[in-house]
């Protein structure tokens, strides 16, 4: 029987000691991880070019590009934002640890570097990061398009489907992704709870479609967590729950599926799971008495015809 061997960690250490880069190369070797070093910041931007390490271990202090802006760069124009990145300098200073926090490190150690206990905290990092990203993940599946942001409208993350659907709005070169205008002033208005049931639009740059935000809450003390999700711009659904015996939300998944929707699109367009799509098409089957779609989207489109 062939057993299939796990995937071996990818670790780039960022540093300018030959001394150190000896030191957590062996390390990190020896806990069976795959190595890559860089002796700058430039060189490590180009090595994530080609390859996206699982977490960085970064000096603070080198010649040039110091730490702290090879690690903006690191999670802003490589993307690596689900990455841990790990700061290690003589630096011990309260301003330094803030410095690296800030600038998108997930912890600091100071040299000399204790090896067990580096070992420890990158087996906590990965474990952590993994979880997270095996949450958003899981999160897209179930069709809930998330993302948090600041208070002033900045992108802090957001699960992979969400990033694809705001590809659409937003500039692929901008620094620091920020929902363009309203979306600030009603994110203000939302979490001040003024408008927290309702969603706010969001032009793309094709003109026949929107995206809706709908406010979910406030995460942490700069953070909050909106819903994505997609709008084909028609006109809103029309009820059948009157007239055909179903409910609002039965009505509603009815008419989008009538215009031809798939169920991914109108778990987009509700904000549902797919998987809540399905059981309200089982329902909408089961009380108009037909056994597939087409037959239902043809009720629906003759109960609008009476309509109009």
């Amino acid at each position: 029987m062939i057993i299939e061997s796990r995937k071996r960690d990818v670790a780039l250490v960022v540093d300018d000691s030959p001394e150190t880069l000896r030191l957590l190369t062996d390390a990190l070797d020896g806990a069976g991880m795959t190595v890559m070093v860089a002796l700058d910041g430039a060189s490590a931007m180009r090595i994530v070019d080609q390859i996206t390490p699982d977490i960085v271990l970064l000096d603070a202090v080198m010649p040039g590009m110091d730490g702290f802006e090879t690690c903006r760069r690191l999670k802003r124009d490589a993307g690596l934002d689900h990455v841990p990145i790990i700061f290690m300098t003589g630096l011990a200073e309260t301003e330094h640890i803030v410095r690296g926090l800030e600038a998108g490190g997930v912890d600091y150690v100071t040299k000399p570097i204790a090896v067990e206990e580096m070992l420890a905290r990158i087996r906590v990092h990965l474990a952590n990061a993994r979880l997270t990203q095996s949450a958003r993940a899981a999160l897209d599946v179930s069709g809930r398009y998330l993302l948090a942001v600041n208070a002033a409208g900045k992108i802090m993350w957001a699960t992979p489907q969400a990033q694809k659907l705001l590809s659409d709005l937003l500039a692929a070169d901008d620094d620091d992704v920020v929902l363009p205008e309203p979306i600030p002033q009603w994110l203000d208005e939302a979490r001040k709870g003024k408008a927290a049931a309702k969603a706010a639009a969001m032009p793309t740059r094709h003109g026949n479609e929107q995206l809706r935000l709908q406010y979910m809450g406030k995460l942490g003390a700069n953070e909050f967590l909106l819903r994505l999700a997609k709008d084909s711009g028609a006109e809103a659904p029309v009820e059948f729950s009157s007239e055909l015996g179903l409910t609002t939300r039965e009505g509603e998944v009815l008419s989008w599926l009538s215009k031809g929707k798939t169920n991914r699109d109108i778990a987009q367009i509700l904000g549902l799971s797919p998987r809540t799509v399905d059981k309200h098409l089982e329902q909408i089957y089961s009380k108009l008495g037909v056994e597939n779609r087409t037959a239902a989207a043809a009720i629906a489109v003759n109960a609008k015809n009476r309509r109009g």
